[in-house]
Formats: C-alpha cells, sequence, structure tokens
C-alpha cells in the first residue's frame, strides 16, 4: 500500500503527534508498506530523509512552536502527488493539513482517513482566553464535528475521546488506534548517567513530568501537589522536561509558591537516548492532564520500569489500570500527593510495581499489532470509497451495475 501522511507538526517539534507519524511511519514501512509525509519545515533543525517532504511554514503568533504549512506551496504539489498514486491520505493535524489533505482526497478520488490526536473542547480555551469558555467549548465541538464529518474515517487514539466525538454527533465511521510502543523504548540506559549530568543527586527523591510545557497539561496541579508531598519529603525534586507556551507561568507559580529550589525546568531531550536515561533516573513519573487522547509518556516511563502516580482522564483512562504500574489518583491534590509519598517511603512497592508497568506495556502496547490495525482500517475506507464512487456512477449512468 502507498500512504500519504500530511502533518502540521512534526519533529524537531517534539510531541505526541510527531512520536506517533513516527512510530506508525516506522512500523508500516516494516510491514511493507511504503509512506510518505508532508510536513512543515522548520529550518536548519529539520528531519532530513528520503520519505519526508518539507513544505515553506510560518509561525503562529500565540504558539511560535508551532508551524502552520503555507497554503499555496502545499497546493502546489498536487501535480507530484498525482503521480505518486497514493491508495489513501491520513491526515493527522486540523489545520492546514485537514483542509489541503481534503481538497486532494477529493481530486485524487482517494480515501482521507484522520488521526484526532488532540482533544480541542479541552484545549481552545487556554488559547482564545478573551472568548467566554462555554462559548470556545461549543467552537471546537461544532469545528470537530464538520471535519470529523469531512473525511471518509476517524481513528482515535482512545474508545474515551472516540466515544466524546460519537457524543458530537459525528457519524462517520471509526477506529480507536493507540499509538504503540517499538522496541527501542525498552533499551536498558543508565538512570544514573542523567543525574549526574544534570547535578541530581543520586539519592534525592525525582519526580518526572515529560510533555509540552502548556497549560491544558495541568502542570499547576502538579506543583500544588509538590508542596503538599515536601511536607513529608522534604528533599523530593519535581523535574519538569519539555517547552511550551506555559513555561513562563510555571517559573512564576514557583516562585509564587517558594518551590522554585524544588523545581527542575528542562528542555526537550534526544528521545533516542537522553529521554530514556531521564525517565530511567526518575524515581516516580508524575501526570495529571485531563486533556489527552491517549499518554503516550505514561506507556514510555513505564517501558524504563519507572511506576507511575496519575489521574485517569479521558484517554489515560484506556491506559491506566490500577496496580500495572501506576497508583491511580483521584483529582485532589492530597490524594495525589499521598500516592507519591507511599511510593517514596517504600522502595521495595516502587521497583514491584515499576516491574509491573514494563511488562505491562510490553505485552499489550506493541506497536507492530496497532501498525497492522491502522492498515486494516485503511482497507475498509479504500473499499468505502470504492463502492461509494460505483453506486455515484451507476447513478448517473457513467458505468453499469450496482455495488
Amino acid at each position: 500500500m502507498n500512504i500519504l501522511f500530511i502533518s502540521d507538526v512534526f519533529f524537531p517539534r517534539v510531541n505526541g503527534v510527531s512520536t506517533s507519524i513516527n512510530t506508525f511511519a516506522t512500523e508500516l514501512r516494516a510491514l511493507g508498506h511504503q509512506v510518505t509525509l508532508i510536513a512543515p519545515s522548520y529550518g536548519d533543525d529539520d528531519k532530513k530523509e528520503d520519505w519526508i517532504v518539507r513544505v515553506p511554514s510560518h509561525k503562529i503568533y500565540f504558539d511560535p512552536e508551532d508551524r502552520l504549512m503555507r497554503f499555496g506551496k502545499l497546493k502546489a504539489l498536487l501535480p507530484w502527488i498525482k503521480d505518486q498514486h497514493f491508495d489513501v491520505i491520513h491526515v493527522h493535524t486540523p489545520f492546514t493539513a485537514h483542509y489541503v489533505g481534503i481538497e486532494f482526497g477529493k481530486k485524487l478520488d482517494i480515501p482521507v482517513v484522520e488521526t484526532y490526536h488532540t482533544f480541542f473542547e479541552d484545549y481552545l480555551h487556554h488559547y482564545l482566553p478573551l472568548l467566554p469558555q462555554f462559548i470556545s467549548r461549543k467552537m471546537a465541538r461544532m469545528i470537530s464535528r464538520r471535519q470529523c464529518d469531512a473525511v471518509d474515517g476517524i481513528i482515535s487514539p482512545s474508545k474515551p475521546m472516540l466515544d466524546v466525538l460519537k457524543e458530537y454527533g459525528i457519524k462517520t465511521p471509526g477506529e480507536v488506534v493507540a499509538t504503540g510502543l517499538d522496541d527501542s523504548i525498552f533499551t536498558s540506559v543508565d538512570g544514573e548517567h542523567f543525574r549526574i549530568s544534570y547535578d541530581i543527586p543520586l539519592t534525592q527523591p525525582m519526580l518526572l513530568f515529560v510533555g509540552r510545557v502548556a497549560h491544558e497539561k495541568n502542570i499547576d496541579f502538579l506543583l500544588h501537589m509538590h508542596v503538599e508531598l515536601i511536607k513529608k519529603h522534604p528533599d523530593a525534586l519535581l523535574v519538569i522536561t519539555g517547552e511550551g507556551p506555559a513555561e513562563e507561568h510555571i517559573n512564576s507559580m514557583a516562585n509564587k509558591l517558594d518551590i522554585k529550589n524544588k523545581i527542575k525546568m528542562i528542555s526537550y531531550l534526544d528521545r533516542n537516548h537522553e529521554l530514556l536515561t531521564c525517565y530511567k533516573a526518575a524515581d516516580i513519573f508524575v501526570f495529571a492532564s485531563k486533556s489527552e487522547t491517549q499518554g503516550l509518556v505514561l506507556l514510555e516511563a513505564m517501558a524504563q520500569g519507572t511506576p507511575v502516580v496519575a489521574l485517569a482522564e479521558l484517554g489515560t483512562k484506556s491506559v491506566l489500570i490500577e496496580e500495572e504500574g501506576v497508583l491511580i489518583a483521584k483529582d485532589d491534590i492530597k490524594d495525589f500527593a499521598e500516592k507519591v509519598s507511599i511510593l517514596l517511603s517504600d522502595e521495595s512497592r516502587r521497583k514491584r510495581l515499576g516491574e509491573k508497568g514494563r511488562h505491562y506495556a510490553k505485552d499489550k502496547w506493541s506497536a507492530n499489532v496497532l501498525a497492522k490495525k491502522v492498515v486494516k482500517f485503511y482497507k475498509s475506507a479504500i473499499t468505502r470509497k470504492s463502492s461509494l464512487v460505483r453506486y455515484l456512477d451507476t447513478r448517473t449512468g457513467n458505468i453499469k451495475g450496482a455495488i
């Protein structure tokens, strides 16, 4: 099968969408399929590979990390795309990529599948603060419904997220396909090396958050939780790894809560090694986001044997099972802090939980199995599209026969 990915984001921009695209592309190629990605150019830091076509882009004023591909430059690729004879278009973002992907699909008469990576209802109001939240939520639902109804198939990283889309009234066929873990995530690494590199004492209790430093990640909750935690564990350090529009806010809040010396902010790390050592270095991975469509970082932490304390909200409900590498906390600062404290106080339990999590991630979240599920969904979308074309041609008298 010849597959075209289109996305408004990819490496060097680090987030779950970039990781998902890279993982699925790798696994699909391993299954014998051909994958091409159209993604924005970020400049000199672009990941240059033969399968990636970079399109000139411009920054977004409210989110300078991200880019929007230039519409005209993207549309100019149509003649080249025609010559490639793609079987399916897979869109990964709802911006320029979505609208051009729809146009390409119509002109080439091939199905367009889209992954709903981001829960925009719980996201948009952070970036349009002048709008009342009930209006931004209504707008997000309306846009999501229109976009999902415009494609031939919807992929959701989790069942709760697909259920939300169905509640919106979306009729497009959907499938739950999470982003899996490739074997490299389970590579044995040296966590002590990470601690030494970042001047973190080997015996200091270390909590870790990995992800985009953005308002929707609910990092404020973790800061308030940390205030509660250090009453029992005064040496505990919270490491926040990532970048994003909320960095200044997080630093300001840490100062306000008088925990600046208990927090360490680190920018994005190389996924192939340094990020893995960071996971390994941590005693506990902590996560409080309520807007995740999956929460891949939870599984990555488990893959390194690091136990997790987290809220189970939206997509993370599909990932987290109590005692399978995680203690699930209530949406309550004291309860969350208490569960972290329990693990910090009991090294043997911490290690047992981490080992269970490693086995759980390995056994249940293989990228190869999930890539095969995506291929099956592509084929069903192609069949539906072909049947519809034959039906419409029959109605117009262009061909003989029926579905």
